[in-house]
């Protein structure tokens, strides 16, 4: 399994040299499965560049997308997706379990007048949205099961398994309040368990949460509380807070792994970056 990072920013995206290292595209997540299967979660800006990738790379191919939720900064990229427009291509667009139709929606609507100048009838790819994302649900040779975030309107977090390794993506998802729907700290660290790569949102610093409480996003800390209470091999910070500079997020990393290392906690963690590519 291979996972490239497209887009980690968090709320909009960003630009300029502060934000070259890190990046400023928001959501958008590409897992290569070892059967050749592709699944993109999230469609947020960082969709744009991947799908150009794509095009490069192929006439046409498979392609599972899901989403997590419906807020704008991981919808925003899907109506520049470049292969969404070719007729060689079939989406398969997957969410929650409940999700159904309601994905499509979320990606039609955002195309309607006046918000677009193209209908979504510009797109020639094949889409279906037959499917939510049941209790676990087969892509190709990979196990996907998903588990609700605790954030406003809710929303879905998911767990790839495949050949023996795994991989977790947990972005907008607030450990210090559990809003309506979502899941607690003891359900995500059950979630998590021995996972070898965890990619969590880390939008705020301790002393930034207070003001920022019941917003639906984590602290640094938090994650680390997570990880290292499921035994996780790797984790990530990512969502990162659109002001949050390079220079100031290498800090708090540093400072994370300071922590971690004073406690005596194995655990590799790092700031996720776009084209950061990760194989398990």
């Amino acid at each position: 399994m291979q996972i490239t990072v497209w887009g980690c920013r968090g709320s909009l995206p960003v630009s300029g040299a502060e934000s070259n290292y890190f990046g400023g595209s928001t959501t958008c997540i590409e897992i290569r499965l070892e059967d050749g299967g592709l699944i993109v979660i999230d469609a947020g800006t960082g969709i744009r560049p991947l799908g150009k990738k794509l095009l490069s790379e192929r006439r046409g191919g498979e392609i599972t997308l899901i989403l997590t939720h419906s807020h704008w900064d991981h919808l925003m990229g899907f109506p520049f997706f470049g292969p969404a427009y070719q007729k060689g291509f079939s989406i398969h667009v997957r969410g929650g379990p409940i999700a159904k139709e309601t994905v499509r929606k979320f990606l039609e609507h955002q195309m309607e007048p006046p918000y677009f100048p193209v209908s979504f009838s510009a797109m020639k790819a094949q889409f279906d949205y037959t499917h939510g994302i049941p209790k676990i649900k087969q892509v190709g040779g990979a196990e996907v099961t998903p588990i609700p975030l605790s954030h406003p309107n809710g929303g879905y977090g998911y767990r790839i398994d495949e050949a023996g390794k795994s991989f977790v993506f947990l972005t907008d998802n607030e450990l210090g309040y559990v809003h309506e729907g979502g899941a607690t700290m003891s359900d995500y660290i059950r979630f998590c368990r021995k996972a070898d790569l965890l990619l969590h949102d880390s939008q705020y610093t301790f002393s930034e949460y207070e003001q920022y409480e019941g917003w639906g996003h984590s602290t640094f800390r938090d994650a680390e509380k997570l990880a290292a209470g499921a035994g996780v091999r790797r984790l990530g910070f990512c969502h990162h807070d659109p002001d949050r500079k390079d220079d100031e997020l290498k800090r708090i990393i540093d400072g994370c792994r300071r922590s971690l290392s004073e406690q005596n906690v194995k655990l590799d963690c790092f700031g996720a970056r776009e084209r950061m590519e990760i194989t398990l």
